[in-house]
């Protein structure tokens, strides 16, 4: 899955703690996509920064960045909601639903918004930005557990991995998880960046198109209901870790950046 919202999170942050040129972060998501739009998920998050609504003409990412510097943001997170667990949210619905169907919000606590994209042409980001409820952002997971926790998941999936034999039921997977998996080494990041988080970022996203990859193989829906459900469920640690490793990894690169705009 390409994951845009990391790059707006880091880059984000980096401008509005002045160690980035905005340029240099549109430029950056250049990676993601030609063209990025953007909206407002209702008339009054639209009045608020200055922002279209959903159905008028939307604006570019160098609009969004000057309501989010108006609105008073200065830090964003990266969050990564799944059904049962959309902490981080404030509890807003439209918020979590639209982050679940993108798997993948930012969220800019100091603003109260949340931003996700959507994907809805080829080479066509809609950034939609919701109303984000005050209640405080999901705790920090320190980038070394967060880590050790991918390690020890990919430990305990290896057997189910091994036993699904990606390689001789679909020729060519390793070849297609690396050039999934390359899509994210893409990125760009501003000076600064961290290389543990770069490191950790990179390795969620090998781990990501590897469980990408297995999700989608059943040859001739082969599987039975029963022994989906089975890998599904021995996937799912696997999954959350990869969900951790990320967050923890784009908190990491903020505080570090947060950090160097201080120094100077």
């Amino acid at each position: 899955m390409p994951f845009p919202s990391a790059t707006l999170a880091v880059w984000g942050s980096a401008w509005l703690h002045g160690v980035a040129a905005p340029d240099d972060a549109l430029d950056a998501l250049q990676v993601w996509a030609e063209i990025h739009e953007v909206v407002a998920d209702d008339d009054g998050t639209a009045t608020a920064l200055d922002l279209p609504a959903k159905d008028e003409r939307a604006t570019q990412l160098a609009g969004l960045f000057a309501a989010l510097r108006k609105a008073g943001a200065t830090t964003a997170r990266l969050v990564i909601p799944v059904p049962g667990d959309v902490r981080g949210l404030g509890g807003s619905m439209p918020l979590a639903q639209a982050g679940m169907h993108a798997g993948q919000v930012i969220v800019l606590p100091e603003a109260n918004v949340g931003i996700v994209p959507d994907t809805i042409a080829e080479d066509v980001i809609r950034w939609t930005v919701f109303d984000l409820p005050t209640g405080g952002p999901a705790e920090f997971t320190p980038l070394g557990e967060a880590d050790h926790g991918l390690s020890a998941a990919m430990r305990e999936a290896a057997g189910t991995l091994a036993s699904l034999d990606l390689a001789s039921s679909r020729p060519g997977v390793r070849q297609e998880i690396k050039e999934r998996a390359a899509v994210t080494a893409r990125a760009r990041w501003p000076i600064g960046m961290p290389q543990k988080a770069l490191r950790v970022l990179q390795r969620a996203s090998e781990v990501a198109a590897i469980l990408e990859v297995a999700a989608e193989d059943d040859p001739g829906g082969a599987l039975s209901s029963s022994a989906a459900l089975r890998r599904a469920e021995a996937l799912r640690p696997l999954a959350d870790a990869v969900r951790v490793a990320r967050c923890a990894a784009v908190d990491d690169a903020v505080r570090a950046l947060s950090d160097h705009a201080g120094r100077h």
